[in-house]
């Protein structure tokens, strides 16, 4: 018995083991890749036909049968053989059956190898597009948040010690920084996504006259791949992605983080809406941060599709291997993770409901304003590194007295340094400590104000 049912069955004398199909098929999840096969298959018989490698009546029956295809895979009415090994196949073996001989010319100059490739190009670059919208949106809740907090006073943390006082919204304007930089990273590898491989074939081009810039027009890709056997092994790009993703994820678990933290009774920052919390099948008292944990427990779920793929490539021999088949699990993934936790922590963003009296209570605790007093001295002539002594001296004695600054007298001050005058109580209030924050980047409220100035004026805002 041959193989002949397969279209790659011609030099086999027995048909494929049962359980091989199963092990090596891809059906059952790069069927994903449908909408993205029949245009990528549109546009090649498009080219086909210009280049008289078909003619026009084969053309316009092609693409009517492969938009009859996609309007049955749209509706689910498109039924998938067992023997079908991946989407590619399973589309041409149904557009063969539908419209006959024409059907099978559709293959004429391309290969599996650089079909999946642009397939995954143009699913990502659709998917890209998605999650830089998503993407604005956080950025925008975080401008929102920002804006209606511009003069909440916060404890600012190093080490999760109370370190100096800052706004709330200059915090907030920290996370709209990190995801300003993914959104540019993002940008970024959509430039190497966006390059067309169609016309690689196998691994080193085709006798045949195709034109791939004709293809690239078609698809609305501005580059063509330069070297038919990088393009067939190169899963850079999706690696690219992923990559960025996984920083994505990062910087929105480490907001999630100060969340949990901050929801919690020790802290009592914030208060996390109904809506975006659950409670315990036990205990009734309960309210816990469950999206927030998601988030940052689904951020190790990316980072392993990282490794994944980084493993899968790292050991390939030129070309494409079928070990390249393994992309597409982390890269859909990886995908529909980042939009579900930018979509719902986006939302949630927009009812978080913070505690300013505690906030303002915990940043004048811990003597915060240590540092203004040592800048203070620096302002008079001390060297730093003695100011600091100084200071730290200073501290020392407040602990062990159980005062505050605000509780010393200036007697007091100057039994550790004759420079300490009465101004030195106007370093005392966190107000003041906040706002004399004026250098560059710095947390006084005129500063946090010019930052939403211009984040407001730029045309990509």
């Amino acid at each position: 018995m041959t193989n002949q049912k397969k279209p790659w069955g011609g030099r086999f004398q027995e048909p494929t083991d049962r359980e091989v199909e199963v092990f090596t098929s891809s059906i059952h999840f790069d069927r994903k890749l449908y909408r993205h096969d029949i245009e990528g298959s549109i546009a090649h018989a498009r080219m086909l036909a210009a280049q008289k490698l078909i003619s026009r009546k084969e053309e316009k029956a092609i693409i009517n049968g492969l938009k009859g295809i996609q309007a049955d895979l749209e509706e689910e009415r498109f039924r998938f053989a067992p023997d079908d090994e991946d989407i590619h196949m399973a589309v041409e073996k149904e557009l063969i059956r539908r419209i006959g001989e024409a059907g099978g010319k559709l293959h004429t100059g391309r290969s599996r190898n650089d079909q999946v490739s642009l397939d995954m190009r143009l699913y990502l670059r659709d998917e890209v597009d998605r999650i830089l919208g998503l993407l604005n949106n956080f950025k925008l809740s975080l401008v929102h948040l920002a804006k209606t907090e511009i003069r909440t006073i916060m404890p600012g943390y190093t080490h999760l010690q109370r370190a100096q006082p800052v706004l709330l919204s200059h915090y907030l304007l920290a996370y709209w920084e990190m995801v300003d930089r993914d959104e540019a990273r993002l940008r970024d590898c959509r430039k190497r996504v966006n390059v067309l491989p169609l016309g690689a074939a196998a691994l080193a081009g085709t006798n045949l006259p195709i034109d791939r810039q004709l293809v690239a027009g078609y698809l609305n890709f501005p580059a063509v791949s330069n070297n038919s056997m990088d393009t067939v092994s190169d899963r850079d790009f999706v690696a690219e992605f992923i990559f960025t993703a996984a920083m994505i994820m990062m910087h929105l678990s480490r907001f999630c983080e100060d969340l949990i933290l901050w929801s919690s009774g020790e802290f009592a920052f914030v208060e996390i809406a109904d809506a975006f919390t659950t409670g315990s099948s036990m205990m009734p008292q309960k309210k816990n941060p469950d999206v927030a944990e998601l988030v940052r427990g689904k951020t190790g779920r990316v980072y392993g599709h990282l490794v994944a793929l980084l493993t899968i490539l790292k050991g390939l021999p030129m070309t494409y291997n079928r070990d390249l088949q393994e992309d597409k699990e982390p890269l859909f993934d990886t995908t529909d993770t980042v939009k579900g936790c930018l979509q719902t922590l986006t939302a949630m963003s927009r009812h978080l409901k913070f505690n300013r009296i505690r906030m303002r209570e915990e940043a004048e605790k811990g003597f915060s304003t240590a540092t203004d007093i040592a800048e203070f001295l620096v302002m008079r002539g001390v060297p730093f590194r003695e100011s600091h002594g100084i200071v730290g001296r200073l501290v020392a004695y407040g602990i062990s007295e159980n005062k505050t600054f605000s509780e010393m007298t200036l007697a007091e001050y100057q039994r550790f340094s004759p420079v300490f005058d009465e101004s030195v109580f106007n370093c005392l209030t966190i107000e003041n400590s906040v706002n004399a924050k004026s250098s560059h980047g710095g947390t006084a409220e005129k500063m946090v104000l010019k930052r939403l100035a211009d984040i407001e004026g730029r045309s990509d805002a």
